[in-house]
């Protein structure tokens, strides 16, 4: 679960500006502090170092730094483009976010702009024999940063943007978000049982369109508390919303003008945008991974072996579950939906069992892939893995021509089947 500061800070860092524009800063207050600690130089120091010197290793710097610039921001855009065409264009945020380039780019950016304020100060002679002392030393640190992270940035070149790293981050954002939400299963806020509130709760409406990318729940809880009434949130992060959808609901509370500033306030409270997020949002990793199987599967690539990697990896993150009886509540006055497993299966497999019908292998791995969840917890997979797997078999039979290889995936999905009879209430429970 992530804090409103903590989440603003870290969607203000996914923006490549940021540490560009911190380096820069430095690459500036270095050139300046020279100016400020000129004076307390020895001149023995300096006899050897000349303006004439420093001012071509900074004309070096500065023109090699703008080239370099230059060059790594077509590389990115290319492994940007690349990973739009082979992964998904849903893979396009955690690249741009990738911190290595961010760092790389903003050193080479400081770099040449510590550059020109020393070219520019040297001319107009402000350094004296001190201060080129201390520019000369700060252009020696600098070239040392920029070596360094040439190296760094040729090692990563050879993997950034390609499928293979892509899948990866992937993985990585949706273990991450699974990981949190289930350390917080009801997001610190009281188990809502039930499909529906209260009867008498009233909606509280949005007035856009979009996806539910954070919700505040810190505000939601303070301002119930100041109202003393309970809300019930009726979306999670990810979910569509139009206007006039219900975004959650309020029971008890102040009336009249105060009720109406209230219902205002609560809305302010869930921020909505086009673009899903990968920060409190797990289903978007399942679904973000599905897209990558299904364009592996389409006719034009014809890559199952990308699909099975992708269904190994979905197990992998899906097994970070586990069932979690009791709240941490940490927002007595909020109520929340906890993940729903059958949802959660559905996102990551149904596409991959329409899309690679015909194909033996990859239904191989998908049935086993559940039978390996339900083994895991029969508790929380047990109605999403039967459902899958039985989806995946009409699909199977329809488009596979040998029946013996029908007949080898029926066996495994009679396993599933086995293995979730049980008494009804036991195999509904899906939700943590």
């Amino acid at each position: 679960m992530l804090s409103s500061l903590r989440y603003r800070l870290k969607r203000l860092f996914t923006h490549i500006w940021v540490p560009i524009g911190a380096y820069a800063v430095l690459g500036l207050v270095a050139a300046v502090v020279a100016v400020g600690l000129r004076g307390f130089i020895p001149a023995s120091w300096a006899f050897n170092i000349g303006a004439d010197a420093i001012d071509g290793l900074l004309n070096i710097l500065a023109s090699s730094m703008l080239a370099v610039t230059t060059f790594s921001l077509s590389i990115m855009l290319a492994a940007f483009a690349a990973a739009s065409s082979t992964a998904t264009p849903r893979a396009f945020q955690l690249l741009k976010a990738d911190r290595t380039a961010q760092q790389v780019l903003a050193s080479f950016i400081g770099a040449f702009i510590f550059s020109l304020v020393g070219i520019i100060s040297l001319k107009i002679g402000i350094y004296g024999e001190g201060g080129r002392v201390i520019l000369f030393a700060a252009t020696i640190l600098v070239l040392i940063l920029i070596v360094f992270n040439l190296v760094r940035w040729i090692g990563h070149l050879t993997d950034f943007g390609r499928l293979g790293d892509t899948m990866a981050r992937v993985e990585a954002a949706a273990a991450d978000a699974m990981s949190r939400r289930l350390d917080t299963p009801w997001l610190g806020a009281n188990p809502m049982h039930g499909a529906h509130p209260p009867a008498s709760a009233v909606p509280v409406k949005a007035g856009v369109v979009g996806h539910i990318q954070f919700i505040n729940l810190d505000n939601l809880n303070a301002l119930a508390t100041e109202a003393e009434c309970n809300i019930y949130i009726a979306v999670t992060p990810g979910t569509f919303v139009y206007r006039g959808s219900d975004l959650a609901h309020i029971l008890n509370g102040p009336v009249g003008e105060d009720f109406e500033t209230l219902l205002d306030q609560i809305s302010g409270c869930f921020d909505i945008g086009m673009n899903r997020s990968f920060d409190q949002d797990p289903r978007f990793g399942m679904i973000t991974l599905s897209e990558i199987a299904s364009r592996a599967l389409s006719p034009a690539v014809n890559d199952p072996g990308t699909a099975i990697d992708v269904i190994r990896r979905m197990t992998r993150v899906l097994s970070l579950w586990q069932d979690k009886s009791e709240a941490d509540v940490i927002y007595p006055r909020l109520f929340v939906h906890g993940l729903d497993s059958e949802d959660m299966l559905r996102d990551a497999f149904s596409a991959m069992s329409r899309d690679g019908a015909a194909l033996y292998e990859m239904h191989i791995a998908l049935q086993s892939a559940l039978l390996a969840l339900v083994q895991l917890d029969h508790r929380i997979f047990a109605a999403g893995a039967l459902g899958e797997s039985r989806r995946a078999m009409i699909y199977a039979r329809d488009a596979m021509i040998y029946g013996y290889d029908v007949e080898r995936l029926q066996r495994i999905a009679d396993r599933i089947a086995d293995m979730v009879e049980v008494p009804a209430a036991d195999s509904l429970v899906t939700r943590t």
